[in-house]
């Protein structure tokens, strides 16, 4: 979609209002979310001749009114109702943000290998500031290009980031010579920490992503099982094949498993309960079935332990746990 296009989409948008732009958005990509959801941020004031130039192309009838406009509310409103909370909030910090990040904008339309020759001589923490305002698959592809030593030192420093100052995007302007205004003016975005870490890698592959743990665990122990936790939930059991299930099940006890299952999906249920027998599948609903309101607290911490199982099992290779960027290797 050329530029033209997209200021017509984001027009059109704006004037559908926010029930219906948000289920357009729904069928659309990430980066075309992204592009369009930032020139719907810089439509302050539109002719109405203009609104109808592209009505009409659409076949539609122009709205009322001189100008069309969208403030913040409404595009937030609209990405919400299309992303949910959580996406909708990662990608407003970087649409509303005054064009903060135009320098690392045109990063994110190069492959891996060319924008990790343009930065991999920059500090570790300038690279760092870049990769987290990237896509993680992205990013994680840009890791994989650099040194073991490189990779590592970035991972444990996008772990432990809490958020980008303006100061750093200044620094940032300076180091690669492109456009970032540094406003002091800007709120700290709420980019990095252990589950933007944990992200990229789940993209990097199973060996690389075993070399940066070992790294961060030398580090902070406990910030790696965090990272850890974050890469690996208990729905990701779905990944793992009847094999395996069948496996872990030997390994964990009737009364956990029985808390575990009560914060698990019905899909998640129903691919436990067809790896047991037909009796141990029945006593198993049974007792889910009696079993009055749980804390969540135990639910997670239950849920944890078969976690530890599994990875143990996974290390001793007696099982195969998925992944985003997992990279089986034939022997």
């Amino acid at each position: 979609m050329n530029n033209d296009g997209i200021e017509k989409a984001a027009l059109l948008l704006v004037t559908l209002g926010e029930a219906e732009a948000a289920e357009v958005l729904k069928h659309l990509g990430p980066r075309e979310v992204q592009k369009i959801g930032q020139a719907m941020a810089q439509i302050k004031g539109v002719p109405r001749d203009r609104v109808e130039v592209v009505l009409t192309e659409l076949e539609s009838q122009a709205a009322n009114g001189a100008k069309v406009g969208a403030d913040e509310e409404l595009i937030r409103g609209m990405l919400t109702k299309a992303l949910g909370e959580e996406r909708a909030g990662h990608l407003l910090s970087r649409i509303l943000s005054d064009s903060d990040t135009a320098g690392i904008e045109s990063l994110k339309w190069m492959d891996a290998p060319t924008v990790a020759d343009l930065i991999k001589n920059e500090h570790p923490q300038i690279i760092t500031t870049i990769l987290v305002h990237l896509e993680f698959d992205h990013a994680a592809e840009i890791l994989k290009q650099f040194t073991e030593r490189l990779r590592n030192d970035v991972m444990l420093r996008i772990a432990t980031l809490d958020g980008v100052q303006p100061i750093a995007l200044q620094e940032l302007n300076d180091a690669m010579a492109r456009v970032l205004s540094g406003s002091q003016k800007m709120k700290k975005s709420n980019l990095g920490g252990i589950k933007a870490a944990a992200e990229i890698l789940g993209f990097i592959g199973t060996a690389n992503e075993t070399v940066v743990l070992d790294a961060v665990r030398d580090y902070d122990p406990e910030l790696a099982q965090n990272i850890m936790d974050q890469m690996f939930v208990f729905e990701n059991l779905l990944d793992i094949d009847d094999r395996g299930i069948q496996t872990l099940l030997r390994e964990v006890q009737g009364e956990q498993l029985v808390l575990a299952l009560k914060g698990a999906s019905e899909a998640l249920r129903e691919k436990i309960f067809k790896n047991m027998s037909q009796r141990a599948a029945e006593m198993l609903r049974e007792d889910l079935e009696s079993r009055g309101p749980v804390k969540l607290s135990e639910v997670e911490t239950e849920q944890k332990e078969i976690l530890k199982i599994a990875r143990r099992l996974a290390e001793e290779g007696q099982i195969m746990m998925g992944g985003k960027g997992s990279e089986e290797q034939m022997v």
